[in-house]
């Protein structure tokens, strides 16, 4: 089944609905199975954003540099996986200086509400945190629920030559900095989200931030989030989240439309129907739609 087939099967469970009704639940359809997320990525020099990225997604996003700031300025990347996309903006990091940070609380009130999440991405040995939480408390606090905090390179946790490369592992004394790590950003920040904590470097901790993106994430979002993935990353489980999110998704649509003042309640009582139907079918040609 193609694509195209998988959304003509959404249109059979919608065939008893005026015709009108039909085609604008079908159009508000088409739009979710080709939408486009929007990830912002914001954090200080030097604490892995350009790394993260490449560890979650598929491809090269942004330039790696252990010296400078690349990222001075808002930068987009659009990543293009067949018919589905996804937007990263690079956002400048806080803390290089006060007019600095005016101007990028301009900038941020300005983005944010375009953004689906944000994965606001700290060093795991970072204790200088207090201009980070004044600008959040700030500038963000309106938009807690789009902002998940990253703690990176735990590998790097006291004691750093701990790390097992074999397994990939923090050592118990490692694990123990990293929980009180993860506690006290939470803490500090009154994370919306629990706080993800992740060695993008060595890939330790990404399914569990990629499980969290999901449920952060619109329902609408998710999906095509997932076909942005590493292939390693985009596992069955995922695969599940995202499509029962979907059928959230889907059943929202159809929800809005049957809540229409305008509709005569005969029609909405055909829309109450067949919602479970559609979101059932949704659900079972997820699969050909996002991949």
């Amino acid at each position: 089944m193609q694509k195209y087939n998988g959304l003509q099967a959404l249109e059979k469970p919608l065939a008893s609905l005026p015709h009108q009704i039909r085609n604008l639940i079908l159009e508000r359809l088409r739009s979710i199975t080709q939408y486009e997320p929007v990830i912002g990525i914001m954090g200080k020099t030097g604490a892995g954003k350009s790394s993260l990225c490449n560890a979650l997604f598929q491809g090269e996003v942004t330039p790696v540099s252990n010296v400078d700031s690349c990222t001075r300025d808002v930068l987009r990347f659009r990543l293009r996986n067949g018919d589905h996309s996804l937007m990263i903006i690079d956002l400048p990091g806080v803390g290089e200086s006060d007019q600095r940070d005016k101007e990028y609380a301009a900038l941020y009130r300005h983005i944010l509400p375009e953004v689906d999440l944000v994965l606001w991405v700290i060093k795991a040995d970072d204790r200088a945190l207090s201009v980070d939480e004044h600008f959040y408390r700030k500038v963000m606090m309106a938009y807690q629920r789009r902002v998940l905090f990253v703690v990176n390179q735990a590998d790097k946790a006291e004691p750093c030559h701990q790390w097992s490369v074999a397994d990939n592992l923090p050592s118990p004394a490692q694990m123990s900095t990293i929980k009180a790590k993860q506690n006290a950003v939470q803490k500090q920040f009154l994370s919306h989200h629990p706080v993800c904590v992740v060695s993008a470097r060595t890939g330790w901790g990404m399914d569990a931030l990629v499980e969290s993106m999901m449920c952060s994430l619109p329902y609408r979002a998710t999906s095509p989030l997932t076909t942005q993935l590493h292939g390693r990353l985009c596992t069955e489980p995922v695969k599940k989240q995202a499509r029962e999110r979907f059928g959230h998704a889907v059943d929202e649509i159809i929800g809005t439309v049957e809540s229409s003042s305008f509709l005569p309640a005969p029609v909405r009582a055909v829309i109450r129907t067949v919602r479970e139907a559609v979101v059932t079918v949704a659900r079972s040609v997820w699969d050909w739609i996002f991949f």
